[in-house]
């Protein structure tokens, strides 16, 4: 099997799991970070069987457990009176049906667990305060170029610098971001400010409501309750989950709605209360050229309506690592990389801009009735979590 020395943009949860696939498989890797301190925004992220695959490959499992919430069941229900329109296992069912565990867990414990691991192969993995300029491309190798005046060189370049990346502007060109019309608020909070009494169950639970819908679960044991409420809104904002927003902003929006999602707004941190502006890309049928290749939100940029963007990333990362050992060259691997990830990433990308209108349905009989016709749990299992990236045919 090659060996390739690989330059990585973007030290993200993508960026940093494809490290770890790699170094595993023997390449030297570099990952090169904009940011001065390693480290991830946000908040919660869900882990389903199919990325937990590759986690659990890399020996993460057991932190990943420690750390996280296996939810008993996904759970849909109405706005205001909370009534159940469809729920499915999770648990132990998805654990038996697929082979490994759903776990939702903090965005940081999830990326200091990969950047630990990171750091087993290779302390000096990452690179920080290394902002991508662009990158000179020939018949032997790539160059990286960074603003501070220096390059680094390696066979092959993978951009996982995520939705703004440098990488896919140079290769493709700027992508048209559409704003959906839903910005998204996030929240965190400790669950003993929460009175018993509304408290949720240990579920992901969604609240469906006219112009709006909102996720709920538990992370770092059952001790944080994690918010994100999507509300339609013509106030477009910066695309960032950095900026805050007026806690009374908020608790306008959900004006009506039920007593758990009150209390969740009631007792936040009122200056802890970010807002994210929505935008959808379309997206590409090819991500790479001769040495250079894109990786999660570089490649195929997505809505949160699934939960599958990490998801998308850390298969990105293994069929990469696999398509690289199989092909007999790297312009060769990359294409192997690219066509068995076009079908499978559109399609997450599509069913997630689908779901933006079933979970914002104008009338309780619209959204009873969407959900008497289909079965959310058995679509889900049949394709979205059955698949397995170490082990699917490659094509």
């Amino acid at each position: 099997m090659p060996s390739y020395n690989i330059l990585i943009a973007g030290a993200g949860l993508g960026g940093i799991a494809a490290a770890c696939c790699l170094m595993k498989a023997g390449h030297r890797v570099r990952v090169f970070e904009q940011a001065p301190k390693l480290g991830e925004v946000g908040a919660g992220i869900q882990i389903s069987a199919n990325a937990m695959h590759v986690l659990r490959d890399l020996g993460l499992e057991s932190a990943i457990r420690k750390s996280g919430v296996r939810p008993e069941a996904y759970v849909f229900r109405l706005h205001d009176t909370g009534e159940t329109l469809q729920r499915f296992s999770l648990a132990a069912e998805h654990e038996h049906t697929h082979g490994a565990p759903y776990t939702q867990m903090h965005r940081a414990d999830f990326h200091e667990i990969l950047a630990a691991k990171a750091r087993e192969f290779d302390p000096d993995v990452v690179q920080l305060n290394k902002r991508v300029r662009g990158y000179t491309e020939n018949e032997n190798d790539v160059m990286l170029h960074f603003d501070d005046g220096t390059s680094a060189t390696g066979d092959l370049l993978i951009g996982a610098d995520g939705l703004k990346s440098a990488v896919r502007r140079q290769m493709l060109g700027d992508a048209v971001a559409t704003y959906t019309g839903d910005a998204a608020w996030r929240i965190t909070v400790p669950i003993h400010r929460i009175p018993q009494q509304h408290r949720l169950e240990k579920a992901m639970t969604l609240f469906l409501g006219p112009g709006g819908h909102s996720v709920c679960y538990y992370l770092r044991g059952g001790e944080l309750i994690n918010f994100v409420g999507c509300v339609e809104t013509d106030d477009v904002a910066e695309e960032s989950w950095t900026v805050k927003f007026p806690w009374e902003r908020l608790k306008a929006d959900y004006v009506g709605w039920h007593p758990a999602v009150q209390a969740i707004i009631e007792h936040c941190d009122k200056d802890q209360c970010y807002r994210w502006s929505m935008h959808a890309r379309p997206p590409t049928r090819n991500w790479s050229t001769g040495r250079v290749t894109l990786l999660g939100d570089s490649a195929h940029p997505t809505l949160p309506y699934l939960a599958q963007g990490a998801a998308m990333a850390i298969e990105d990362g293994a069929v990469l690592m696999r398509a690289l050992a199989m092909a007999p060259n790297i312009l060769d691997a990359l294409q192997l990389y690219q066509r068995n990830r076009i079908d499978r990433t559109a399609r997450i990308v599509e069913q997630s801009t689908a779901n933006r209108a079933l979970f914002h349905l104008r009338s309780v009989d619209e959204m009873r009735s969407a959900f008497a016709r289909r079965n959310e749990g058995a679509d889900r299992n049949k394709w979205l979590y059955s698949y397995n990236p170490l082990t699917v045919d490659l094509k």
